[in-house]
């Protein structure tokens, strides 16, 4: 006769807790095969082999939540080839929820060639033309998922070519009708873009609907024409709208700041020896919104807000002492452990 332990009997107790509030975040676009150099600080030409990596940020996402306890479904599209199968597995090992995905026989799932070159710049370079991502149509879409979703997540390298564009737009109609709360991480990729310009009108084209938006320095300067990121005014007056139930801005190690309707502030980054950076940015926002899916009075409550925060930095800043997106993604365990020692030094 098979019996529970303990812990295997509160996981189930969990996930049912989960299904039961309705807090499912399902997270749409791209996931793909990134290839990463088997040596560090080498341009993409000098690189020796590589080490195939599952990643692609609304994919990151969804597995950062579930690592958390939290209950995720990734919506998207791959190729119907071994590496699309062999991405499908490593959700359903996440217990990530995949009825929302798709297979195309006639495209291939999307590579990306990733380096991190010896003066610390990174170089992409991908195979998307087109890739099995690109083409989820609207008549694909998991209508179900997405009115169950209290948490839809999204980016913007599913805006960049058509049908995706139109079913992600779809998608976005679908769940805010349903009274999702809309999390937008523009996640720019310039490479990927015809045009600088026809990023930033894109971008900016679906910038009002969001209710979560989380953004880096860099991208502010990107999506203001150059102003100032640090100036809370350039912030306010041209990326607040308002729609926006909370604005974040990460600064990498140093923290990041918030924005709401009634306060701003900002919390200080977690000390940690950095081995790979890939996915910091996707586990940091796994951590707010595992928070925002069981809370959503922490738009109101700066103190609990504050607390959010602090735990998604501590997501983030687990993320990058371990190599690849997925791979390093930290559980809810790992983060009461990092808590406990920092107590206690």
């Amino acid at each position: 006769m098979a019996h529970h332990t303990s812990s295997d009997h509160s996981n189930d107790l969990r996930k049912e807790d989960c299904k039961e509030t309705g807090s499912l975040v399902v997270c749409f676009g791209e996931m793909l095969i990134d290839f990463v150099p088997t040596v560090g600080g080498v341009s993409l030409a000098e690189a020796p082999a590589f080490k195939k990596a599952p990643g692609g940020a609304p994919a990151n996402v969804a597995v950062g939540i579930s690592r958390l306890g939290g209950s995720s479904a990734f919506i998207g599209k791959v190729g119907a080839d071994e590496f699309g199968y062999m991405l499908a597995d490593i959700l359903k090992q996440n217990n990530v929820e995949t009825s929302g995905m798709r297979f195309d026989s006639n495209a291939r799932t999307a590579l990306a060639f990733v380096t991190l070159r010896a003066d610390g710049e990174r170089e992409f370079l991908f195979f998307r033309n087109p890739s099995a991502d690109m083409l989820l149509q609207e008549s694909e879409l998991d209508k179900n998922l997405l009115k169950q979703a209290r948490i839809f997540h999204y980016g913007s390298i599913s805006l960049i070519d058509e049908p995706c564009k139109s079913a992600h737009l779809a998608a976005m109609r679908i769940a805010k009708n349903s009274g999702c709360i809309l999390s937008y991480d523009p996640n720019l990729r310039l490479a990927l873009w015809p045009s600088a310009d026809a990023a930033r009108k894109s971008i900016m084209d679906i910038w009002d609907q969001a209710d979560v938006t989380k953004i880096s320095e860099d991208e502010i300067t990107f999506l203001t024409g150059g102003d100032d990121p640090y100036d809370d005014n350039v912030v306010l007056k041209k990326l607040f709208h308002p729609n926006l139930k909370l604005l974040i801005v990460t600064e990498g190690s140093q923290g990041c700041r918030y924005y709401t309707k009634a306060f701003k502030g900002r919390i200080a980054g977690v000390k940690v020896k950095p081995v790979d950076t890939t996915g910091a940015g996707d586990a940091f926002v796994s951590g707010i919104l595992y928070s925002i899916a069981s809370d959503q009075t922490i738009f109101q409550d700066e103190k609990r807000l504050r607390k959010a925060l602090y735990f998604a930095n501590i997501c983030g800043a687990l993320t990058v002492t371990g190599r690849g997106a997925i791979p390093a993604l930290p559980t809810k365990e790992a983060i009461l452990q990092f808590l406990l020692e920092a107590a206690v030094i």
